[in-house]
């Protein structure tokens, strides 16, 4: 008891204001590496494994009682384990340094105002009437992540977007109806597009099995890049929006538009980020 109160004693004399800042920085690490993976299957194996770790620390306390061939395993098995997290979490390590990738993007222009409420009106009459006759449909809108890996599985098009050029492409048994239609603002890029299907299993933990490869598609896509993708339901004609690896279900046309108006419009008339247009406006209302 002697020893661990003098060990506080230490610490607290070495406690300063650089240690809180160090303190701060490492908490902001864990918490920008928690929201990359929380509603992943990672989740569920850093859970597991920290377990472990308790576990084995627990037990290697006990080396004091000379547990010589436990102290002797857990030393070879900690180096394989420190090798295999890196193959483990290989996906979302990617998925994180593509999320940090965008983060450079903020200052880039965005799209203007009309194009956005054109593809929006578009987009939403489209689902609407696709769900209406029971044709199934995806569409995903590109945003700061480039898709053009994906769109060269498909057909390229390069067309003017149009609600009756969106009901010929998912018409049934059209040539280009299997597959997704990728959007660049106000242009179809391509259609027959292969989509990476979802591997979070979050379809499969649904209390409803009549979602198909159209909505893990649209799943897998939302989890690779920060497109939104809408997604009509060939059997019930249900409209959902993905993004971030998340799925919004049974959005009537009204929903649909606020939706994906909120991911498209906030920065559609500016050429820099909000909180950076407010900083100048303030700075030239000093100099004035």
């Amino acid at each position: 008891m002697s020893n661990l109160i003098d060990e506080l004693i230490f610490l607290l004399q070495r406690f300063d204001w650089l240690t809180v800042v160090d303190l701060l920085l490492v908490a902001l690490v864990f918490a920008f590496l928690l929201s990359i993976l929380r509603g992943t299957q990672a989740v569920v194996i850093i859970r597991g494994m920290i377990l472990l770790i308790i576990l084995i620390s627990g037990l290697t306390s006990l080396v004091r009682f000379r547990l010589i061939a436990f102290s002797w395993l857990v030393r070879t098995a900690v180096p394989p384990m420190l090798i295999a997290i890196p193959v483990i979490f290989a996906p979302e390590i990617r998925r994180a340094l593509e999320r940090l990738g965008r983060a450079g993007s903020l200052l880039s222009v965005s799209p203007e105002l009309s194009h956005v409420d054109r593809m929006v009106n578009t987009v939403v009459s489209a689902a609407q009437r696709l769900s209406d006759q029971l044709y199934g449909a995806l569409i995903v809108i590109e945003r700061s992540t480039p898709l053009d890996e994906y769109a060269e599985t498909g057909v390229a098009l390069d067309a003017l977007l149009s609600t009756e050029l969106l009901l010929q492409i998912f018409y049934v048994n059209t040539p280009l109806h299997d597959g997704a239609v990728i959007i660049r603002e106000d242009r179809v890029v391509a259609a027959a597009c292969v989509m990476p299907l979802s591997a979070s299993g979050t379809l499969s933990r649904s209390p409803e099995r009549q979602m198909g490869l159209r909505h893990r598609a649209a799943l897998g896509i939302s989890e690779v890049s920060d497109a939104v993708s809408v997604v009509v339901s060939e059997e019930t004609g249900d409209i959902s929006v993905t993004h971030n690896g998340r799925m919004i279900r049974r959005l009537d046309p009204g929903r649909l538009r606020n939706i994906l108006l909120a991911f498209f419009r906030p920065r559609g008339g500016e050429q820099m980020p909000r909180w950076l247009a407010r900083i100048l406006a303030r700075l030239q209302a000093q100099t004035k």
